[in-house]
């Protein structure tokens, strides 16, 4: 788990521009060496990954159900001693590279989310509840910065509780990445991400267990 751990935290910090290398991740993280020519941010990045990441672990229950509430508990770990507004925002939002504009209006970001809560709640299928917290919680954006970071350890946590791996998007290019989450910002297709989605889970089987 610890190797899937320092994994996990190099590439979600990397697809949001993270310089550290997977091996200054882990001696970040065993060790607790920053590393030379880093900011102090990008340190406290991995290391916030690394404990939401033991949060789910310690409280494998946690998200059962889905909430608002939780979901800001999760954001709260991975933003935390970084200048990053707590809470839904406020504040409007621009995606660089689309022309898609997420939600303004906080009242009506909180109803996007709570109802991505229920429809994710209701789902059987704990891979369609995985996936679905993962772009939409990235679509929404309810929060003013760490959106994919939270959509990542929510979708994995939800994988957890129910006894599947979690994914670690080791292998996946960051731009692809992105890519991915375009199409489905601007067009509502999955298709993309669906297929990153299952490559990644069956990587992560085959890595890691």
């Amino acid at each position: 788990m610890e190797r899937l751990a320092i994994d996990l935290s190099w590439k979600s910090s990397q697809i949001e521009g993270n310089t550290y290398s997977l091996l200054e991740t882990e001696r970040l993280i065993k060790e607790k060496e920053t590393a030379l020519g880093k900011t102090k941010e990008e340190a406290i990045m991995l290391l916030n990954h690394k404990d939401a990441l033991d949060f789910i672990i310690e409280n494998p229950d946690y998200l059962k159900p889905l909430t608002v509430s939780k979901i800001e508990d999760i954001h709260s770990v991975l933003i935390k001693e970084l200048d990053v507004e707590r809470n839904l925002r406020r504040r409007r939002v621009g995606i660089s590279g689309t022309n898609y504009r997420p939600l303004e209006n906080e009242f009506q970001i909180l109803e996007a989310l709570k109802s991505s809560c229920d429809l994710i709640n209701k789902k059987e299928n704990v891979f369609e509840k995985a996936l679905l917290a993962l772009v939409l919680i990235s679509y929404i954006q309810p929060f003013m910065d760490g959106n994919k970071r939270t959509a990542r350890i929510v979708s994995n946590a939800l994988l957890m509780d129910e006894g599947f791996c979690p994914l670690s998007f080791r292998t996946v290019d960051s731009v692809e990445y992105k890519k991915a989450m375009l199409l489905f910002y601007e067009q509502n297709n999955i298709s993309r991400f669906k297929e990153i989605f299952i490559t990644q889970f069956e990587f992560a089987v085959k890595t890691y267990f």
